[in-house]
């Protein structure tokens, strides 16, 4: 038996037939493949037991989380079940590999680690690192939805925080994993970093756009001039918050068609939200003629007050004799309609319009339109009809 052979913990040689044995006794990379063959079932052992333990310990939580109000107890189940099984045998393989002897690989300097051995320890790393991250986009989740708790899962405002915070958390996050791993895996991260913020600042330069839209989504989030469901107008552009993005928000229009509107631009612009008014209003001139008697100009604002607040859904403001036209008398009145919706206010308007018609008509006030009389002075000057309405005029 070899030297190799004499250190065996468990030495199968005896209760096999020789060539069985003499292929167990076999070295390969340092190790016997009896040890090669240990590892391997101490690994599955260790797999297996892991994942009936994380069963069990599930179970145990979602029966203790159904018996408390807490939200402390759902986190843990959450995090237990974002374990993922790479994890588990990452956990077993590093189990499995001490039980491998790498003396032989490492020769002449011990503390040096065999090529095989490293490739084994960066495995366990990358899964370790991997497993924190999973766990980490599990906690931003948890925050997350401890910022927007209490309001509906229709609510446009939770909606929008889950999307841009959820981004920026799980940046973070994974970020952080991809630094720690390279750390442990013995790589200068310090000059990775400082490398990075100096090209960072090229990048930054380079897509200053990309991150204005990306920084202008977080003020939205925070400040919330509109959520999604909101009628807003932006210059020119007029339509409905369909959903707001990390770069982009989308409009629906009143015709129909989609509009890509960048967030930088929307915050450094005039934005009109339509959705949060609590009234439409309406202001409205109409000219009478000047024969219209004084006493009957004196009613009028009367009238229309009265036209106004008879009608449901709009509320009176005012209305005046607001001044002497070129050919009429001009009066102004102002309302309110008490709905946001722009067809209850344009309803409201056309129902005042129409009862301001029938009560004119009534009363026998004539509305006004465009004329102009002209007068030629002189004593050999006929009378001419010159006025655009079929009035003549003489001197």
């Amino acid at each position: 038996m070899t030297k190799l052979a004499e250190t065996e913990f468990f030495d199968l040689s005896r209760y096999l037939p020789k060539n069985v044995a003499d292929f167990l006794q076999q070295d390969y990379h340092g190790n016997s493949v009896q040890r090669w063959l240990t590892a391997v079932l101490v690994s599955i052992a260790v797999f297996l037991l892991l994942g009936i333990t994380k069963r069990l310990i599930l179970a145990r939580l979602k029966h203790l989380a159904a018996k408390t109000e807490t939200t402390v107890d759902d986190l843990l189940i959450d995090l237990v079940e974002r374990t993922k099984r790479l994890f588990l045998f990452v956990v077993a393989l590093w189990i499995a590999h001490h039980s491998l002897d790498w003396t032989e690989l490492r020769g002449k300097t011990p503390e040096t680690p065999a090529k095989i051995e490293v490739a084994i320890q960066y495995a366990i790393i990358v899964g370790l690192w991997l497993q924190v991250g999973f766990w980490g986009r599990g906690l931003v989740h948890y925050g997350i939805q401890q910022l927007v708790k209490g309001k509906s899962s229709d609510d446009p405002a939770r909606t929008m925080g889950v999307t841009v915070l959820g981004f920026i958390g799980h940046l973070v996050v994974w970020s952080i994993v991809v630094l720690s791993a390279l750390q442990h895996m013995g790589m200068p991260v310090g000059s990775l970093i400082a490398s990075l913020g100096v090209g960072g600042i090229a990048v930054a330069l380079a897509l200053q756009n990309v991150l204005g839209d990306l920084f202008a989504s977080i003020t939205i989030l925070l400040d919330k001039p509109f959520v999604v469901g909101d009628g807003v107008q932006v210059g020119d552009f007029a339509g409905t918050i369909e959903r707001i993005g990390v770069k982009t928000t989308r409009l629906r229009s009143v015709n129909g068609e989609e509009i890509v509107m960048g967030n930088n631009d929307l915050v450094s612009s005039r934005t009109r939200n339509f959705k949060r008014l609590a009234e439409r209003r309406v202001m409205t001139n109409i000219s009478i003629v000047y024969d219209t008697p004084a006493a009957t100009v004196e009613r009028v604002p009367a009238m229309i007050k009265e036209i106004i607040t008879s009608l449901p859904n709009v509320r009176f403001d005012r209305a005046h004799f607001k001044s002497f036209g070129d050919s009429a008398l001009q009066f102004e009145f102002v309302y309110f309609s008490l709905s946001q919706d722009y067809a209850a206010m344009m309803d409201a308007q056309q129902a005042v319009n129409l009862a301001i018609l029938k009560r004119f008509a009534a009363e026998g006030i004539e509305f006004a339109y465009p004329t102009q009389t002209v007068r030629h002075v002189g004593a050999t000057i006929q009378p001419t009809q010159h006025d655009v309405d079929g009035d003549s005029a003489s001197d």
